[in-house]
């Protein structure tokens, strides 16, 4: 059994670094651009370590973190990205949550 597949089994990596973008991304102020990029740097660091049938989850994340980093605190940018994204990003982000509970035994609701 290979060391990459033993990780992927438990986590690893990847469980670690989910925590730490669970903390930056709680309670986060989406008209807050610099707690916005802190999260956006750690979404980018745990969606380099996703389980494969995670990738486009992460993808949909990352690319909504940034357009909302790059409407930079506008509310009408950030309510346009809302309407426009917003049904991408729930089903991502509740694939990211349920793995996160089954593989990671970790709640990202209560981090």
């Amino acid at each position: 059994m290979s060391a990459g597949f033993l990780t992927a089994c438990s986590g690893g990596d990847y469980c670690n670094e989910l925590k730490n973008y669970a903390t930056a991304a709680k309670g986060l102020d989406i008209k807050d651009a610099k707690a916005v990029e802190k999260m956006l740097d750690e979404a980018k660091k745990v969606s380099k370590s996703a389980p494969d049938d995670l990738k486009d989850d992460w993808k949909v994340m990352l690319d909504y973190a940034e357009k909302a980093k790059d409407a930079n605190g506008d509310t009408t940018k950030l309510t346009e990205l809302a309407k426009s994204d917003g049904d991408k990003v729930k089903p991502a982000s509740d694939a990211i949550a349920k793995q996160a509970k089954d593989t990671c035994k970790l709640d990202l609701n209560n981090v």
